[in-house]
């Protein structure tokens, strides 16, 4: 049975006016060694000592996953109050959480309003399996993408999402699934990084990630960082629709794995499954795959290609996608589409999908179908959405008064 659980009921006025207030102050959380550093100087930390108090909160923050300055044990009390009265370091709000019929969690996060605009949502989905976790997190509120199979692209774009943002997904989930140590944990011990609930991160939720590039370098950077989040970038991958100019980039700047949102080997067909394929096609795609750093076989590129029925499922396709990718070092998955309200899409057949996944593992590529999951919660594939829209300025004035936006389906 699937569950869900609205964690705000009867929200109270304090408890709105204190959201408030903590969203003036600036977060701690996505901020780079250096910044952490300012910003500790800023609250009054001699310059001498402002390297060894950015890695006891660095390890407060990104190892011990602590949200209340309190818990930070080995810093001085006036400390912790001047960082309590200029910073926070507190997790969104959990508007709801979900849990389907095969584990898979979808988390309906909000975030405070930035300059003239109102709180936003967004979905974040944990999919455990045997042997690993992956969190599929959101790079913006919405999507200027319009794919036309994928229902996060019936969102019109409201913001990028701040490293911060897109760091405390991980952190929500990981204090959801109890995996961060236990506060307990004497000081100073070896804390294990094998064993974790959440051993893969992937930004495929909603949003173009690589049209938020430079804060989702800070965060993934972070993500990424030894003495911290410590996942490795082998674990990370970022997925692009196709923004060309970035690709590299992402290789180059970020060292993470690829994925292609790919779904057509022809530019017509593509043109319509992906609209940015207008601007960048395949030709120009194929090439920066290509030349993207580190690329080999121990680190291949993933394209995704989702099923649709009569659409791109035919061995014809199936040859025209091995002749576009010969020679790149890849895997293909397939993802048999997930269906949403209001789509005029069909899932192809499976036999259709298991003959499309032979042709190409005879051709010598890896072709996993990747199996639904949370379809009954709306968690799959293409599937995330939420109410934020850009904000007209009578419902802005109205939220204002309120403190607060609500939140509409998901």
């Amino acid at each position: 049975m699937t569950l869900s659980l609205d964690l705000t009921a009867n929200p109270t006025r304090d408890m709105l006016r204190a959201r408030a207030a903590m969203s003036a102050k600036g977060s701690l959380i996505g901020l780079s060694r250096a910044e952490l550093g300012e910003a500790l100087v800023s609250a009054g930390v001699p310059e001498r000592q402002a390297k060894m108090r950015v890695q006891q909160l660095w390890h407060w923050l990104y190892v011990r996953g602590v949200s209340d300055f309190s818990e930070m044990l080995n810093i001085s009390k006036d400390l912790r109050t001047a960082l309590e009265r200029d910073f926070t370091i507190a997790r969104p709000e959990i508007v709801e959480e979900q849990i389907s019929n095969d584990g898979t969690r979808k988390w309906l996060f909000r975030f405070p309003p930035r300059g003239a605009g109102r709180p936003v949502e967004i979905e974040t989905v944990y999919i455990p399996e045997e042997g690993r976790g992956t969190l599929c997190i959101s790079s913006q509120v919405g999507c200027t993408l319009t794919c036309s199979f994928c229902h996060t692209g019936t969102q019109k774009l409201v913001r990028n999402l701040t490293a911060e943002e897109i760091l405390t997904q991980l952190m929500t989930a990981r204090d959801r699934l109890g995996d961060f140590p236990e506060r307990g944990t004497p000081d100073g011990a070896i804390v294990p990084a094998e064993g974790r609930k959440i051993t893969n991160i992937v930004m495929m939720g909603m949003g173009e990630p690589l049209y938020n590039f430079e804060e989702v370098k800070k965060a993934l950077l972070i993500a990424s960082d030894g003495d911290g989040l410590s996942l490795s970038k082998r674990r990370i991958t970022l997925s692009t629709s196709g923004v060309v100019p970035e690709i590299f980039r992402t290789g180059d700047e970020i060292g993470v794995m690829l994925a292609i949102s790919l779904h057509a080997t022809n530019d017509d067909l593509r043109d319509l499954l992906v609209p940015i394929n207008k601007k960048y096609p395949l030709n120009e795609l194929i090439a920066a795959c290509r030349a993207y750093p580190g690329l080999s076989n121990a680190k291949r590129i993933t394209f995704e290609y989702v099923m649709l029925k009569d659409v791109n499922d035919s061995i014809e396709d199936a040859k025209a996608l091995i002749k576009l990718l010969r020679g790149i070092p890849a895997k293909i998955n397939l993802i048999p589409f997930n269906p949403w309200p209001g789509t005029n899409y069909q899932c192809s057949d499976w036999e259709t999908i298991e003959k499309f996944a032979d042709y190409i593992n005879n051709a010598g590529y890896a072709s996993p179908i990747r199996t639904p999951r949370g379809r009954d919660i709306l968690a799959a594939c293409g599937q995330l959405k939420s109410e934020s829209e850009r904000m007209k300025k009578v419902d802005r004035l109205a939220l204002e008064a309120m403190m607060i936006a609500g939140h509409g389906e998901a």
